[in-house]
């Protein structure tokens, strides 16, 4: 953003000042915190190892404690905590919004352009609302599915918020892929939201519940990995740990839980295929692969999802220029800091569009929504799908292209 105070070492001073007492927790402070990111490349590229993500990770549940927003700041806010970590709260709101789409009023909103003149933080919501199908309204998945051929592991799965709502395909193909390669499926009825959205705003209190919930709906499942397939939910399953340190009944509980937890790419990856993988298209597809950050940066997973792609015949993977470069999806980062966030959405595109490639592959589904829309706006309809789903359709012999 060209300014030393919205760059990683300035945002440091900044904490150190405030813990100091010589710099106010004023409005203008907070908004250089608000608009970090949170995507920890700086983390990845710091030659000195210094950990910012655990200092930006510190000084947000300060500025929810001790600083007032605005009313409208904080209602909006309220809104999208106590509606986002909660699937069944957010599945009541499915039903208007699919008639909502298919009365065709989505288009006719987008187009007129008022919502965001009205408000942009709700145009950026409405935005990134994904296109609706029947498999949002129910489960559909048995809380046990047993090994295809030899059982190699038992595995627990979680299906996450957003992802089981809107991306309820990604989970049913996750779990195809692992019962296909011998893994005996466990997936908790009970279990909620991971945290990840409430602990990267800052909302501890909410986190530290819903992560407790969390281990208690695996305790006695007796598997060997938990699974997750959305990137940001996979970065603070893995940060259970310290996020429950000062709880003295779920510390020990949170770093044996940590411990388990694998991105489903990685799992995979470390495992390795045993089912037969078919051409996903008759001529060579060309793939390009989006990094999401939590993933990159936060569990350093970036070979993998590769070279599982690679395993598919014919395809041709091509790498985009700044592949480390932030979707501006970033949690719930391009509802809060729109403009920022388009500005980097854009530019993602138009990287990812420049490799020529057919598909694009991305493995969250906030960086899927981002990118959907801006491809939308750039008028370019390239389909975009998780890595999984393509194994998933090759393991089965389907066809995506001619």
């Amino acid at each position: 953003m060209g300014k030393e105070t919205d760059s990683p070492r300035g945002r440091i001073y900044l904490m150190d000042g405030v813990n100091e007492g010589d710099i106010p927790l004023s409005p203008a402070t907070v908004q250089h915190f608000d608009t970090c990111l949170g995507c920890l490349a700086c983390v990845t590229t710091c030659p000195s190892g210094v950990q910012y993500d655990k200092l930006i990770a510190a000084t947000r549940p300060q500025i929810e404690r001790n600083h007032t927003r605005t009313p409208i700041e904080r209602l909006y806010r309220q809104l999208i905590f106590s509606l986002f970590p909660y699937p069944e709260r957010l599945r009541i709101l499915l039903a208007p919004l699919f008639v909502y789409q298919k009365l065709g009023l989505q288009k006719l909103v987008r187009s007129s352009g008022l919502l965001k003149r009205v408000s942009p933080h709700l145009a950026a919501m409405e935005w990134n609302l994904p296109k609706l199908s029947l498999d949002a309204f129910q489960e559909s998945l048995p809380e046990v599915i047993p090994a295809e051929g030899k059982k190699r592991y038992r595995v627990g799965v979680i299906l996450g918020c957003v992802q089981r709502l809107f991306f309820s395909r990604v989970n049913q193909a996750t779990v195809r892929v692992l019962t296909a390669n011998g893994c005996e499926v466990v997936i908790p009825k009970t279990q909620g939201c991971c945290a990840a959205l409430p602990h990267h705003q800052g909302q501890e209190e909410q986190a530290k519940e819903l992560a407790r919930k969390m281990i208690d709906s695996f305790e006695g499942t007796g598997v060997d990995a938990i699974i997750i397939n959305a990137a940001g939910c996979g970065h603070t399953l893995k940060e259970y740990g310290s996020l429950l340190q000062d709880d003295p009944d779920y510390h020990s509980k949170a770093v044996e839980f940590a411990s388990k937890v694998k991105d489903a790419q990685e799992f995979l990856y470390e495992a390795g295929l045993t089912t037969k993988l078919s051409p996903l298209s008759d001529q060579k597809l060309t793939l390009v692969y989006q990094d999401a950050c939590h993933l990159l940066h936060g569990q350093k997973i970036s070979v993998q999802p590769r070279q599982l792609l690679r395993q598919i015949p014919d395809v041709q993977l091509r790498e985009p220029i700044d592949a480390a470069l932030c979707c501006g999806s970033a949690g719930v980062y391009n509802l809060l800091q729109p403009e920022v966030a388009d500005e980097l959405g854009q530019q993602k595109v138009e990287n990812l569009l420049n490799t020529g490639a057919q598909l694009i592959a991305s493995a969250n589904p906030g960086c899927t929504l981002q990118i959907s829309k801006h491809l939308q706006l750039q008028g370019k309809e390239i389909p975009i799908m998780h890595p999984i789903e393509l194994l998933d359709y090759s393991m089965r012999g389907v066809k995506l292209f001619p």
